[in-house]
């Protein structure tokens, strides 16, 4: 994979960085033409497979398998979990998960076992208060979600 830094790398990857939360290639297309930036979908994709591929995001899966994208912090590799209501994400202490990959690696003669942990839950902003009963069906759907709280 072609590992030259281009205009259009350094723009997703500038956007990708202003949203709290994870986010779709075409959430990422919208806010990069919102701010004028001339850019196909196609490219954005393609920007978003380096970052995938160079270790530069985390990626998980949304109900309808689309991929959904945040930064990799410096630290490496981390888990999630993720409102499914509003789709908020926290990252979580999730050490004994890959300890426990490292062993099922070393224990079966696999070299290079890679893992997927999906974590889901409905967090405190989106729990009904004692008053308003039973939560309703919570089915976060990132196309009509909310907005990541990406920076404008």
């Amino acid at each position: 994979m072609n590992n030259r830094r281009t205009r259009q790398r350094a723009a997703v990857l500038r956007v990708l960085t202003s949203c709290q939360d994870f986010v779709s290639a075409q959430e990422l297309h919208a806010l990069l033409a919102a701010e004028s930036v001339p850019i196909g979908l196609t490219t954005v994709y393609r920007a978003l497979r380096h970052l995938e591929a160079t270790g530069g995001v985390d990626v998980i899966r949304d109900d309808a398998g689309e991929r959904l994208y945040r930064p990799r912090p410096a630290e490496g590799h981390r888990h999630y979990l993720i409102c499914r209501c509003c789709g908020r994400s926290r990252p979580v202490d999730s050490e004994v998960v890959e300890r426990w990959a490292e062993r099922i690696g070393a224990d079966t003669g696999f070299a290079a076992v890679e893992h997927t942990v999906e974590l889901t839950g409905i967090c405190a902003g989106c729990q009904p208060t004692a008053d308003e009963g039973e939560p309703p069906p919570c089915h976060w759907e990132p196309a009509r979600g909310p907005a990541h709280n990406c920076a404008s």
